[in-house]
């Protein structure tokens, strides 16, 4: 049988069956989905990068701005450290310091800024450790000074305690001279007694005064003596106190005239008789009194003595013999 590729001219051909694009179009919508999810996961991953370079950035953003603010308060506390140890800054550098105040508020309003300029803060920040700086340099040379003042106020204050140490001794012995001083011339204003004279006299019945060595016959004693010239006791009035003791050692006291005084040796002491002279100045000065007992007196030693100023000034004695046969 013989076949040839020429077409046939008969009535009848055979219908061709239509061409199946399906798979063509699968195929497409596969590829183009396939595009699609990885352009998606490329994208994802390019957002993912950049979100982490925003997060990067904004992590070194905030970074920076915590160092900045650390460096701030590390300023802030220099500051206060300065102002609250050191009273006398806030007073003589006030000036300086509300500019100071100033800054700060300068600073502190630009960190709080959401866009803050970190760089503008920083400088701000710088300007102020400047001023602390200033600032510490002027406390140091106050500590300086104060140490110096402090130095001397030790000295002054040494030289002070030895001059009131000095001062007391000098008043002290001052007043140790002057008590001495007040002592010599109290006991050299005491007066003193010489040419001491007891008579025992007998009185008549015309008045007429004799003088006795008898007991029997004395009707009173009569005691004189001289007050020495004195240029220390001054003129005026002074009490003499007569301590008379009879014969049988006991001081003779009267009602009507003695009494008790104090002397500087002896303590308290019995008076027999007070006689108030008119004393002058530098002058001899004669002294008689009387004295009579309300009884009679007694044979033996009548011993006189007589205290001026709390001292014994002079004494005597007289002797009274018992009367004879013929009286």
């Amino acid at each position: 049988m013989a076949y040839t590729n020429y077409p046939s001219t008969g009535g009848d051909q055979p219908q061709q069956t239509p061409k199946d694009n399906r798979k063509v179009i699968y195929g497409v919508l596969i590829a183009a989905l396939l595009v699609t999810w990885g352009y998606i996961i490329y994208d994802k991953n390019k957002s993912s990068e950049k979100i982490d370079q925003l997060q990067t950035q904004f992590s070194n953003v905030d970074s920076a701005r915590n160092a900045v603010q650390e460096e701030y308060n590390i300023a802030l506390a220099r500051m206060d450290s300065l102002t609250g140890s050191n009273t006398q800054l806030q007073g003589q550098l006030g000036e300086r310091k509300a500019e100071i105040d100033k800054l700060k508020q300068n600073i502190k309003d630009e960190l709080r800024k959401k866009n803050s300029d970190l760089g503008k803060a920083k400088a701000m920040i710088a300007e102020l450790n400047g001023k602390i700086n200033d600032l510490l340099a002027q406390v140091e040379q106050l500590k300086a000074e104060n140490a110096q003042l402090t130095t001397s106020n030790q000295q002054l204050t040494t030289e002070r305690d030895t001059l009131a140490s000095q001062k007391k001794v000098v008043e002290q012995t001052l007043t140790t001279t002057q008590t001495e001083k007040a002592h010599i011339e109290d006991v050299g204003s005491t007066l003193h007694a010489s040419n001491i004279n007891i008579a025992a006299i007998n009185v008549k019945g015309s008045g007429k005064e004799v003088s006795t060595t008898k007991a029997k016959r004395a009707d009173l004693l009569r005691v004189s003596f001289d007050l020495d010239e004195n240029r220390i006791a001054p003129s005026g009035s002074k009490d003499l106190y007569v301590v008379v003791t009879g014969p049988d050692g006991k001081v003779i006291s009267v009602p009507s005239t003695s009494g008790t005084f104090q002397t500087r040796d002896e303590g308290e002491k019995v008076f027999t008789n007070k006689v108030n002279v008119n004393y002058e100045q530098g002058k001899r000065t004669p002294i008689s009194f009387d004295w009579k007992q309300d009884s009679h007196y007694q044979t033996g030693d009548y011993k006189i003595q007589i205290y001026q100023n709390g001292y014994k000034i002079g004494e005597g004695v007289k002797t009274l013999k018992k009367a004879g046969i013929f009286g």
